[in-house]
């Protein structure tokens, strides 16, 4: 059993992390699309659309929070460490 709590916490930490790189890469993402749009403005340039619809940021916490749910339905997780992790997610 403390392996598979090892591998949970191990499953929950890498998730994490995953969500704070993806935060952190939308919010650059977002400063880059409004440096370029005040460059384009500048120039008296239209702003180009882009070519596909960039995913909700609240999709990938959906299905994070998702799992760690399911996580949590098997017994990997206690609820001690869904409600760390799930807190952790939601930066509170």
């Amino acid at each position: 059993m403390g392996l598979i709590r090892g591998v949970a916490r191990t499953a929950v930490i890498a998730g994490t992390e995953t969500a704070v790189s993806n935060n952190v890469s939308r919010r650059q993402q977002a400063r880059w699309a409004a440096q370029e749009q005040d460059t384009y403005a500048q120039q008296g340039y239209a702003q180009p659309q882009p070519a596909y619809a960039p995913a909700a940021p609240d999709d990938d916490l959906t299905a994070q929070l998702d799992r760690l749910a399911a996580m949590r339905e098997r017994g990997q997780l206690t609820d001690e460490e869904f409600v760390a992790a799930k807190a952790k997610l939601l930066g509170t």
